[in-house]
């Protein structure tokens, strides 16, 4: 049986980049992991599963979108009370990864190829102007859309939403 899941708490939460296609980031009727919170995992260097996050409180959840991230000391912080979470809820050690200390996301010279090839999937071509202009999430939003496993639906969704088949 299939449970109808209401709006994500990030919807209309002041202070965060939350895009209207994440309303369909949805699995095992448990809403996904929102951009945002995924682009500051990565600076923190953890990995978070779904059945992990799935466990937290939506005030945890919301705290893990709204904490800031441009410091090195608050990246620190972050790590620490993400790491927290995962074991209160989890009892296992939190999953780290490689911090990218240059990503693709933030070099503003070039697009990466992988969103290249993706665009031209959708007969899209992106310019080096477009790219510049997006934010730095949405930029690592496109890059994640592009990888392997996701659909294809959410990147056509994010091309519209960004503006970019307009521009």
């Amino acid at each position: 049986m299939k449970v109808k899941i209401g709006p994500s708490e990030f919807k209309n939460l002041k202070g965060i980049e939350y895009f209207k296609f994440e309303e369909d980031f949805i699995e095992e009727n448990v809403r996904c992991i929102p951009m945002i919170v995924r682009f500051k995992m990565d600076a923190a260097g953890i990995k978070l599963k779904l059945v992990e996050w799935s466990k937290f409180h939506p005030s945890e959840k919301i705290r893990l979108a709204l904490l800031p991230v441009s410091a090195q000391e608050q990246t620190d912080k972050y790590r620490q009370f993400l790491i927290g979470l995962i074991t209160k809820y989890t009892g296992n050690q939190a999953t780290t990864l490689a911090i990218d200390p240059l990503p693709d996301w933030g070099n503003l010279h070039q697009i990466p190829l992988i969103l290249q090839e993706k665009s031209e999937e959708f007969q899209f071509k992106l310019s080096i102007m477009q790219w510049r202009k997006l934010t730095n999430i949405q930029r690592f939003a496109l890059l994640k859309l592009c990888r392997p496993g996701h659909e294809n639906k959410n990147f056509q969704k994010a091309i519209i939403e960004f503006g970019l088949l307009n521009s």
